[in-house]
C-alpha cells in the first residue's frame, strides 16, 4: 500500500505540477481538495486521468470520485481494492 501512496504523490505532484511541493510534503490523510493540498475541480478531471493511466482503475463518475479523492489514503484505498477486483 506505500508503494500507491509513494506513486501517487510523486504522480499528483509531478503531472499536476504543483509549484513548491514535494512528494513528502503530502501527508496521507492531508485533503486533496480545498484548504488540504488546494486541489480545483480542473484537477479532478485530471486526476481521474491520471489514475486510469498510471494504476489502470477507472473512477466511475464524480460520486465515487468525490469520496475517493477524499485523502492520498482513500484515493490509495481504492486502487488497490480495484486492482485486486480485477486480478
Amino acid at each position: 500500500m506505500d508503494d500507491i501512496k509513494n506513486k501517487l504523490k510523486k504522480v499528483i505532484v509531478e503531472e499536476l505540477k504543483l509549484q513548491g511541493k514535494k512528494p513528502e510534503d503530502i501527508k496521507d490523510e492531508e485533503p486533496l481538495f480545498g484548504e488540504g493540498l488546494g486541489l480545483d475541480s480542473l484537477d479532478a478531471v485530471e486526476l481521474v486521468v491520471l489514475v486510469h493511466k498510471h494504476f489502470g482503475v477507472q473512477i466511475a463518475d464524480m460520486d465515487e470520485g468525490r469520496e475517493v479523492f477524499r485523502s492520498i489514503n482513500s484515493l490509495a484505498s481504492f486502487i488497490k481494492q480495484k486492482q485486486s477486483e480485477s486480478e
